[in-house]
């Protein structure tokens, strides 16, 4: 165990799967107290939890959320509010896929992946950031995608909304600066999670074989770099999307 977050207190959505549960095991093994953010809560899940809490001596207060609801997201800020008066990270990790080529994309689906992937985030954001800028200090991390920059067919809706968060975490990071709030993006490509295995084989082997390093990501691999934005290992680093993507050309 290393201390690069000790006691720092992290908001994390989307924290009990795939690459946010990975990102929730790397922060608590660093020393992090964790809001943890999710849809619903399991045994299976609280028992992660509790197992994580015991091992390394931190807390996670898991908060139920619906990301597709605008009332939901809001009364996820007040119970932030409630359990920590001081939030040192946050990370945008939550969102769907969404496959469909251009002409068979409805608005109806565009307007539900921007909701949950765009929409929500931002509100998020807006509500943990004055929390951040009482305090003169915070790192917000955002979960976009290669999606944003690459435009395979089948993936209008989700690398849509994924550019834009890319797009939104600029301008997050020129205004929030004056507070002494860092804000970057992740941006990963096929990474082993349930979005990898809803992929096609074709599509997964096109984006391994144009990377550089010929693999897909592993989830740790994502949360290392979610790490390194958290910690004061980045404290001059804001404004940046960080591709990690193995090297893609």
């Amino acid at each position: 165990m290393s201390n690069l977050l000790q006691e720092k207190v992290v908001v994390l959505t989307g924290a009990n799967r795939g690459i946010g549960k990975c990102i929730t095991e790397t922060f608590a093994e660093n020393g992090a107290n964790i809001i943890a953010c999710i849809r619903t809560l399991s045994p299976e899940t609280e028992k992660w939890m509790q197992g994580l809490e015991t091992k390394f001596n931190i807390s996670i207060n898991p908060v139920l959320v619906d990301l597709s609801d605008e009332i939901s997201v809001k009364g996820l800020i007040k119970e932030i509010m409630a359990i920590s008066p001081r939030v040192d990270v946050l990370v945008n990790n939550a969102g769907i896929a969404s496959g469909a080529l251009f002409q068979m994309t409805t608005v109806t689906e565009l307007r539900k992946i921007f909701e949950i992937n765009f929409f929500s985030q931002i509100t998020l954001t807006q509500g943990v950031a004055k929390l951040m800028a009482r305090n003169k200090s915070g790192s917000i991390i955002n979960i976009t995608s290669t999606a944003a920059f690459i435009a395979d067919p089948g993936t209008l809706a989700y690398g849509s909304s994924k550019s834009a968060f890319a797009r939104a975490t600029k301008s997050m990071a020129t205004e929030l600066g004056s507070s002494n709030i860092r804000v970057n993006a992740i941006a990963p490509s096929v990474t082993k999670t349930d979005m990898f295995d809803q992929m096609s084989h074709e599509a997964r082997e096109k984006l391994i074989n144009s990377s550089a390093l010929k693999r897909a990501a592993e989830p740790k691999d994502i949360a290392n770099v979610a790490l390194f934005l958290a910690s004061e290992l980045s404290s001059f680093v804001t404004g940046q999307i960080i591709r990690a993507d193995g090297g893609i050309s």
